[in-house]
């Protein structure tokens, strides 16, 4: 019998990609393609979803065509969290544009839950802040900023889903409305403890328990793909939040193992078991993964601009044609020079937790040039990085857990050199690169294969992980310590003019 292959859907903040993996975890074929960003607000981001499901359609097929549909034995889903979509349950169409995990629109709102004292019981239930980064509180928007959409939510006409569910309805015609615990977790209003929907959270944010999806483990049946969707009946069998996705990936299946993805944000995650790790940093406590109905936690740090600092450096500024770009433009930076940014473009996530924060430019002079502002655009990614990593290493300390002495980092802008190096001069820390970068897809497709029985454990998987390249600290600690300093000063300024105090 011939090799069967997965079919993975990355659905990401920029772009919608579809790739095949063989069981070993090599890629096969990749489609991509990206798709605008909307801006109506200051601080609001938007996404059609109608685009999102377009595109993802056009590079499943794409690669379908590629290698033959019978070739295919499954699908795995991976998909940004958080970001927000509601549509009508009759017709399939959204009410309205989705609204983007980056999206701070209902910071007041958030505020003022916060100051009614509701922060500490739902970050009791959900491990999570009260933040409009997470989708109750876009949910709640939507409902009452869309014509006839909350009437029409409590009648039970409407649906909610984040991109997973989005997209699962949408390759069953309409067949399923689910989501995994991972997704789930993510909400504001899932219970990770009880593993369910919370009645009294459903009710904080005035959301109807009729809009949301069935929650399943994060390898399971989730419904099969229609013929005339994708020309061949394919099993959804395996989807997780991108994030979570991308630790399966790297196989951090032992508590205290941390990786890092350095994609549009930047998110670390370390495994903390079977037991939830309560944060005195601010960090979030959240579903690794599930299976067989069992949950992994983990600790994590959210960072919201991290490969959007470098699309901001093409498209907004137009300091370099591609990404890729940035690396000779780093190195060839004034070793002297000062220049720091804060990029709180979007506000600042974790550690600090500050949605009405704004990105800024510290210490210019008049030499300096293009390259500075390139490399401070590419050291703000490390050293945000290295304030996550002391916030999670002191938690996890609290918690009786050692973290590993290094880190496993994925995602596209881990290809540049300079970063991973200056990675590890700012971390202090071994920073390890696997072969196969495609953690994301590469986790999804692995939840698929553990669905159909091609594994029979996460050890058996763990098997496929091996090192590409090993960056380690070459920084001398007076040097590291000045970097560290100039950021703090920085960060101390922009989260003073926010309203705020540095964590």
């Amino acid at each position: 019998m011939s090799e069967k292959f997965i079919l993975s859907i990355d659905q990401g903040t920029t772009s919608s990609r579809a790739l095949a993996f063989n069981k070993v975890g090599e890629v096969l074929a990749v489609a991509q393609s990206e798709f605008p960003q909307i801006f109506p607000e200051d601080g609001w981001v938007e996404h059609n979803a109608d685009e999102i499901w377009q595109t993802t359609l056009g590079v499943c097929r794409e690669v379908l065509d590629k290698l033959g549909a019978e070739m295919f034995a499954g699908i795995g889903i991976t998909n940004q969290r958080e970001t927000t979509v509601v549509w009508e349950r009759a017709t399939g169409r959204p009410i309205a544009n989705a609204i983007v995990w980056q999206d701070r629109r209902t910071a007041d709102f958030c505020q003022t839950l916060k100051q009614a004292g509701h922060e500490p019981s739902l970050t009791q239930k959900t491990g999570l802040l009260l933040d409009p980064y997470f989708s109750a509180s876009k949910i709640a928007w939507l409902l009452d900023h869309t014509d006839g959409a909350r009437a029409r939510a409590e009648a039970g006409e409407l649906a909610f889903g984040t991109i997973d569910s989005w997209l699962v309805w949408n390759l069953t015609r309409g067949g399923e409305h689910v989501t995994d615990a991972s997704n789930a977790a993510r909400t504001s209003l899932f219970n990770i403890h009880t593993q369910k929907w919370d009645a009294d959270l459903l009710a904080l944010f005035n959301v109807p328990a009729s809009l949301m999806p069935e929650v399943k483990d994060n390898a399971a049946d989730f419904g099969t793909a229609t013929p005339d969707v994708l020309g061949v009946a394919l099993p959804i069998v395996g989807m997780a939040g991108d994030q979570q996705a991308a630790s399966i990936g790297q196989v951090c299946f032992q508590p205290g193992m941390v990786k890092s993805t350095y994609g549009t944000g930047c998110f670390v995650l370390a495994n903390t078991g079977a037991k939830p790790a309560k944060s005195n940093n601010q960090l979030l406590t959240t579903v690794a993964y599930r299976l067989n109905g069992e949950v992994t936690y983990a600790l994590e740090g959210s960072i919201f601009m991290a490969g959007a600092i470098v699309q901001w450096l093409r498209d907004g500024l137009g300091l370099v044609e591609k990404a890729s770009d940035t690396q000779s433009l780093a190195q060839a930076a004034n070793p002297d020079n000062a220049t720091v940014l804060v990029p709180a473009f979007t506000g600042l996530g974790a550690p600090h937790w500050a949605p009405e924060a704004r990105a800024a430019f510290f210490n210019m002079t008049r030499d300096t040039s293009r390259e500075d502002i390139v490399r401070a655009a590419l050291e703000s990614v490390s050293l945000q990085t290295a304030d996550l990593l002391r916030a999670m290493q002191e938690d996890m300390q609290t918690a009786g857990l050692v973290s590993a002495p290094r880190l496993r980092v994925d995602g596209g802008m881990v290809a540049n050199d300079y970063l991973c190096q200056n990675l590890a001069d700012i971390c202090d820390a071994p920073i390890d690169r696997p072969k196969i970068t495609e953690t994301t897809a590469l986790g999804a497709a692995v939840l698929a294969m553990l669905q159909l029985g091609w594994f029979e454990s996460l050890e058996a998987l763990a098997q496929n992980w091996s090192l590409d390249a090993q960056f380690n600290p070459r920084m001398s600690p007076d040097r590291r310590a000045k970097k560290q300093a100039q950021w703090q000063a920085g960060l101390a300024q922009v989260l003073s003019n926010s309203g705020r105090e540095a964590n």
